[in-house]
């Protein structure tokens, strides 16, 4: 076996044993394995990450507590929403 096939091998079975970690790295949490792609503005995309600079937040955990917000205020309800606009993030101060 050639030098190159060796470190090959030793790559992959590395990112099996970093991928086995990283789903009990956090012990009681859920390993969370579902990915929603997103299509923002740039100016939503700037506020995205002032919100993660001033919250110490990453952007899914961001979402994740919009959505349950959103879910809280029972906006979450069905033919609550118009079909032909889409909410904008709106930051006070913009």
């Amino acid at each position: 076996m050639h030098l190159e096939q060796k470190q090959q091998y030793a790559t992959v079975a590395k990112r099996k044993t970093m991928r086995k970690k990283k789903e009990t790295q956090k012990k009681g949490t859920p390993v969370l394995k579902n990915v929603v792609s997103l299509r923002v503005s740039d100016q939503e995309k700037r506020l995205l990450e002032r919100l993660t600079r001033a919250t110490s937040l990453n952007v899914s955990d961001l979402v994740r507590e919009a959505i349950g917000f959103w879910l809280a205020k029972g906006r979450g309800r069905s033919g609550t929403t118009n079909k032909g606009s889409r909410p904008a993030l709106v930051l006070a101060g913009n």
